[in-house]
């Protein structure tokens, strides 16, 4: 049969094809259709020459992407997957060849005005974009973090600013079983919380041929759908499960004549590998970057004389220069799990979709599932390596011995409660992977309004998408009720606060005064001279700078230090005392949703900036977008996609993106999803054929 593009109102495109492979070839050639400047971009990063047309601002992504060698990583990955499954390769191929058809003569403007020819994409790239998109997606930074804490206030604090830092990804899922719903079906919904992109991170799409017909929502730049799909009978989704599976190791190295040589575990000297690379920057002179690689792994920070400006480490009482190298699993066993892509494409029942995973690598999720017989599966999914406690907590030295990878963790599984499984990347399943979890606000609060009702509806799950109750205010409200002598204005503010409903809605005045006070009271703790110490972080690499950041870290600490029972003599009622007398001077004039408002990434701003909307949530809310707390009010975070899976009937099941289906900027399908997207509406997710419009045969 011919291979078929059609696209339903929405723009949301439906490819039919005879084959697999034909399958893959039409998802790469509609991809880079729709969205050829977000995977040019994406093939940029990966390799580490996004510098090269975007300028000097992209060029501490593009070091850090070459010293951590993720190109070098996907090509090992994709040589190991032909010798071990040289049927999901072929297909890799399929879609690459795809994304080069579609690539060729593109008219994204983009290209035009940053003067970008498309590249050819080789058949591992999309492995280095699975790889660039999750390198941090495991936090792996918060260890840089955790040794300035220890190290200015003892290991003993690291606890204290434990929380679902700034550098972390979260999501939301929810399974509820038929014997809790009004069809007798199971219905899996949720959003994942990622950075908002745009073009989006997250692709609508329907892939159909004779071995399956599958919806869900893909990684443009990967081929099928990997993380959220429904294939009729069964339907699957994740979470992060904010596991630990990177260590970073403090290394010795010294310069040789013959290159450079790292100080093993045994106390043996042993030549690393080294070599030189040029970066090309936009507009300035190429820079070199030396990537130096020991039996730990790449060194991502520093070298044999340090870092520029601070050669030495403060941490290591010998004073050595700093360098610290990085181990992350697809570079220990050359596979990146893209074995389960066609397995999961495949599955008809929860035990395949539990196979698939099986074959998972990273990141490390929780996953849920249902199929029409009954089925159920609540699992973590990814390999976490055997090792050493501390080498989750901290930078381990590289020449003692006792820190290297013995093996993998076996992954959990847990059950269903009351017929229903919450993931919000709280401390569940996961818990014996990870060191830090989300705080269980969000997992509470779905907890118990699904509790609310005794039978549920596909069509019910949008009030818990947008549920806006910040149950994370109670700490800061309770140091403001136990205040006494404040100013009329301020007393008035704080009262008005204690009846406020808790509730970050967009259109609130209350919120909007709670968050003013919260920013205040996180950036007078943040300026206290017991934390001086931690304003100046060590000059590591700009990638790593948002984890070491102070105001941010007390921020998504606050519940923390507002409970602890001692903070370094500092003086929290006086804290909270001089924030809302701060407030109640000058509060803000309007509304949460006119400070609070969407700011999307994107590699290349706009000629014409849109006017972003203002949003409810917050980052413990189930709406969870998130700004930075004493920072900004903006929301550079938030749920990078909505679904709701209906066991039922498919064509029940909705989804939502933040944006559109299309990359192109001007086009009716750029944008078209947004007020949706606000007011928490779901698209319906379309699968007769006869109510599609078809586009071309390819």
């Amino acid at each position: 049969m011919a291979t078929e593009i059609y696209r339903d109102a929405w723009g949301i495109p439906h490819l039919r094809a005879g084959s697999a492979a034909e399958l893959a070839r039409a998802q790469g050639l509609v991809t880079a259709s729709d969205r050829a400047w977000q995977l040019e971009t994406e093939r940029h990063r990966a390799q580490g020459t996004s510098a090269s047309f975007l300028g000097g601002s992209a060029l501490a992504w593009d070091r850090f992407a070459r010293r951590a060698r993720l190109d070098d990583t996907a090509r090992r990955c994709f040589a190991d997957l032909e010798r071990r499954d040289p049927e999901t390769a072929r297909w890799v191929r399929a879609y690459v060849d795809g994304v080069n058809e579609g690539l060729a003569g593109s008219p994204a403007p983009e290209f035009a005005r940053t003067g970008l020819t498309p590249g050819r994409w080789e058949p591992w790239t999309p492995l280095a974009v699975w790889l660039a998109t999750h390198i941090l997606f495991a936090g792996f930074p918060a260890k840089l973090w955790r040794e300035q804490v220890a190290a200015h206030l003892g290991a003993d604090a690291i606890g204290l600013f434990a929380a679902d830092g700034p550098g972390t990804s979260g999501s939301n899922g929810w399974l509820v079983s038929g014997e809790r719903t009004v069809t007798g079906q199971a219905v899996i919904a949720g959003d994942p919380h990622r950075w908002i992109e745009d073009p989006g991170v997250y692709q609508q799409i329907h892939l159909s041929c004779p071995e399956f017909d599958v919806v869900g929502l893909a990684v443009p730049g990967v081929p099928g759908i990997a993380h959220f799909g429904h294939t009729g009978t069964v339907a699957w989704a994740i979470t992060n499960a904010m596991s630990d599976y990177q260590d970073l190791y403090r290394e010795r190295l010294r310069r040789t004549g013959a290159g450079v040589e790292a100080l093993d575990p045994d106390g043996v000297w042993r030549r690393a590998a080294r070599h030189t690379e040029t970066v090309e920057v936009a507009g300035e002179d190429p820079v070199e970057v030396e990537v130096i690689e020991t039996g730990r792994g790449p060194v991502i920070i520093g070298g044999p004389e340090g870092l520029d400006g601070d050669p030495s480490d403060p941490s290591d009482p010998s004073g050595a220069p700093v360098a610290i190298s990085l181990r992350y699993p697809p570079r220990v066993t050359g596979d990146l799990g893209f074995a389960a892509l066609l397995p999961l494409l495949r599955a008809r029942r929860v035990a395949d979709v539990d196979g698939a995973f099986d074959r998972w690598a990273e990141p490390v999720n929780v996953v849920q599932a249902a199929d029409t017989e009954g089925g159920v599966l609540h699992r973590v999914a990814g390999r976490v390596p055997l090792r050493a406690e501390v080498n989750s907590l901290r930078v381990v030295p590289a020449w003692e011995p006792g820190h290297e990878w013995r093996g993998w963790h076996a992954t959990p599984r847990a059950g269903l409660t009351d017929g229903v499984a919450v993931m919000a990347n709280q401390r569940g399943p996961a818990a014996p992977l990870g060191v830090e979890f989300a705080p269980p606000h969000r997992a509470d609060r779905i907890t118990a309004l699904l509790a609310g009702k005794e039978r549920w509806s596909a069509a019910g799950m949008s009030a818990i998408h947008t549920d806006t109750h910040l149950a994370s205010a109670s700490p800061l409200l309770d140091r403001l009720a136990a205040l006494g002598g404040l100013t009329p204005e301020a007393a008035a503010l704080r009262d008005r606060l204690l009846g406020w409903d808790r509730r970050m809605d967009a259109g609130s005045a209350d919120a909007a005064l709670y968050a003013a006070v919260r920013g205040a009271v996180v950036r007078r703790l943040a300026a206290h001279p017991a934390l001086a110490a931690l304003t100046t972080p060590p000059v590591y690499p700009e990638v790593f700078q948002p984890w070491l950041a102070l105001v941010p870290r007390v921020g998504f600490a606050l519940e923390h230090l507002l409970r602890a029972g001692e903070l370094f003599g500092i003086d929290r009622p006086a804290a909270v005392r001089a924030a809302i007398e701060e407030v109640a001077l000058r509060p803000p004039a309007g509304v949460w949703g006119d400070t609070h408002r969407l700011a999307p990434w994107r590699a290349l701003e706009p000629e014409q900036p849109y006017d972003e909307p203002g949003l409810s949530g917050d980052h413990d809310c189930v709406l969870c977008t998130s700004g930075v707390p004493g920072l900004t009010d903006r929301a550079a975070r938030g749920p990078a996609a909505r679904y709701v899976w209906d066991l039922a009937r498919r064509e029940d099941s909705r989804w939502v993106v933040p944006l559109g289906a299309s990359g192109v900027p001007g086009s009716p399908h750029h944008r078209d999803q947004l007020p949706l997207w606000l007011a928490g509406d779901l698209v319906p997710v379309v699968t007769d054929w006869t109510r599609l419009k078809k586009e071309r045969d390819v």
